[in-house]
């Protein structure tokens, strides 16, 4: 066994036996329950009636720990975010097809307004008749409009490939990935991101692949108390992850080889893209589940530098290579560049690493209190978004084991957590306010995918959560509309949403908020790809300057505040 394998086994014996390691800092008083839960859980009553189905046979076949995330994205066009999921299937050869679940779900976003106001979230599964039900075992997904026709299309990443689904309209899809030429052949993906990388005015496609493995060569390790258990990725070794550029009409060209210089075969989970260095190119991140993780630095001539080690982001500030899953990218000090947030194993705790704007980092995950906070779980989905709306970017994460949990052993699925929300404190440091959120942040699941964003329109974040065999979770904010907030659709002529532009928030007097469209970061899974701002309690309608993904900017003064809003490249100042 490995280094990488037996940072997997020991960090995880104090999730099996459930409880924190020794090193954990002592507890510190938790925020009393909020007299109005922050967040609902809702799936059910709004109709999302989707349970994921790992396929578990008792083989424990390695992929059946991954899945799943989800996406939200405008699939109709019709200006509020519908939701995608793929679905498992049995892996084994010789399973019952009649145990085979029905395929990835897509949800239409129903959203009901009264005439007082009042928001009513409905969704209805439109998957018969719109294509997106595939083959395949799913895992993840990324969403983004390929061909520049205003409407977005979805790459769903699975176990022995990946396939592209070209939007049609009206929530109808087609499978595009023979002629599209980005389907990953031979690859095993969960992650994968939309970027320009060129700034040609067509979004590339990056993919994490994880590991080497069939289950031809399926292997089987002894958990913590000695009873089988999956086992971790060094038992198969990383496979080379992938770009592939495009060529316009959705067709794209592998051009990993040329384009990835410092490229090493590592098992990649979670991707993020984001201008690191302010240089106005998009560059990535990538964690690695056990290895250093990857900084893909943009070198505008259509190649990318892997610089992860000296810019301080690929090892924690111990030196050490953890096991990393879910990753995202955000201003969380409100100083204008982009920090980077890191979901870890138990024993291990979520890392944050500030950016000095030069993209080199430095790990405050214990000066932050969220690196302590976060030691008794393995964290997975993970976002910074401002959920109170107070101006300053907070931290949700989704949690679950990889080591069967002894006690739970008769569950389903026994390596359920719970989920964690830590505040922005607007000093550099978090509290942890998971138990102020309200009974949905009791619910012990296995988390994986986390998707963010305003379903409801009303200017707060939503999550959507991807359960591991086990129910989907919505929940709905109800404590961020209690403040102001901007909200922006960033488009190009075309109607495509501009990911990886940035926007300036300013107001007089106040630091200036720095915010950007995309729809990469958390785990598996595509985020609302507009921009969203909480302004606490100013009611200054601010300025928005807008640095595009090809380098032009704009501004546009006196913006109206508490309401959704259209800037398209050109028609600003």
């Amino acid at each position: 066994m490995g280094v990488g394998a037996g940072l997997w086994l020991v960090a995880s014996i104090a999730a099996a036996c459930g409880g924190a390691p020794a090193s954990a800092p002592p507890e510190a008083a938790a925020p009393a329950p909020a007299a109005t839960p922050w967040f609902r859980e809702q799936a059910a009553a709004a109709g999302l009636a989707f349970a994921h189905t790992n396929g578990a046979s008792g083989r424990l076949f390695y992929p059946e720990i991954l899945p799943p995330g989800v996406a939200l994205f405008d699939a109709d066009g019709d200006g509020d975010l519908d939701v995608f999921v793929p679905q498992g299937q049995p892996l084994a050869a010789a399973a019952d097809a009649r145990l085979a679940p029905a395929g990835a779900r897509l949800y239409r976003n129903d959203l009901q307004v009264a005439a007082d106001g009042t928001r009513m979230l409905r969704f209805t599964d439109i998957t018969d008749g719109s294509g997106l039900a595939g083959p395949g075992y799913g895992l993840g997904v990324a969403a983004g409009d390929v061909d520049n026709d205003g409407r977005v299309d979805l790459y769903v990443t699975g176990f022995d490939g990946s396939r592209l689904y070209r939007n049609t309209g009206h929530g109808t899809f087609t499978d595009i990935t023979a002629a599209s030429g980005a389907g990953n052949p031979g690859g095993f993906a969960v992650s994968a991101a939309f970027v320009d990388i060129d700034r040609d005015g067509w979004l590339d496609l990056y993919v994490a692949n994880n590991v080497s493995y069939r289950t031809s060569n399926a292997t089987v390790c002894p958990g913590p108390a000695g009873a089988p258990d999956y086992c971790p990725p060094q038992i198969y070794g990383g496979l080379p992850d992938r770009l592939y550029r495009n060529l316009g009409r959705g067709r794209f060209r592998d051009v990993t080889t040329s384009a990835l210089r410092g490229l090493t075969p590592r098992p990649g989970l979670g991707v993020s893209t984001a201008d690191f260095d302010g240089d106005g190119w998009s560059d990535i991140v990538v964690a690695n589940d056990g290895e250093p993780d990857f900084l893909w630095l943009n070198q505008r001539d259509g190649t990318l530098r892997e610089g992860g080690l000296p810019a301080g982001l690929a090892l924690t500030g111990e030196g050490k290579a953890e096991a990393s899953m879910g990753v995202d990218a955000g201003d969380f000090d409100n100083d204008g560049d982009e920090d980077v947030i890191v979901t870890e194993l138990t024993g291990q705790g979520t890392n944050l690493f500030v950016n000095d704007g030069t993209a080199h980092f430095r790990d405050v995950s214990a000066a932050s209190g969220i690196g302590g906070r976060s030691l008794a779980h393995t964290g997975w989905g993970t976002a910074w978004f401002d959920y109170d709306n107070d101006g300053w970017l907070d931290v949700l994460a989704v949690n679950g084991t990889i080591i069967a949990q002894e006690g739970r052993r008769g569950r389903t699925f026994p390596y359920d957590q719970q989920k964690l929300l830590f505040r922005n404190l607007a000093n550099g440091r978090f509290e942890d306010v998971t138990a102020a959120a309200g009974p949905a942040f009791a619910l012990s699941e296995s988390g994986r995918g986390a998707a963010f964003g305003d379903l409801d329109n009303d200017g707060d974040v939503d999550v959507v959560i991807g359960n591991n065999s086990g129910p989907m979770q919505l929940l709905v904010n109800d404590t961020g509309a209690d403040r102001h907030w901007l909200g922006l659709r960033l488009t190009g002529r075309d109607g495509r949403d501009m990911l990886g532009a940035r926007v300036a928030v300013e107001r007089p007097g106040q630091p200036t908020l720095w915010r950007r469209a995309r729809a990469d970061g958390s785990y598996g899974s595509a985020n609302d790809p507009r921009v969203h701002a909480g302004l606490g309690d100013s009611a200054v309608a601010p300025t928005v300057r807008v640095r595009w993904p090809d380098g032009a900017e704009e501004s546009w003064p006196a913006v109206a505040i508490d309401t959704w809003t259209t800037l398209t490249q050109g028609t600003g100042r």
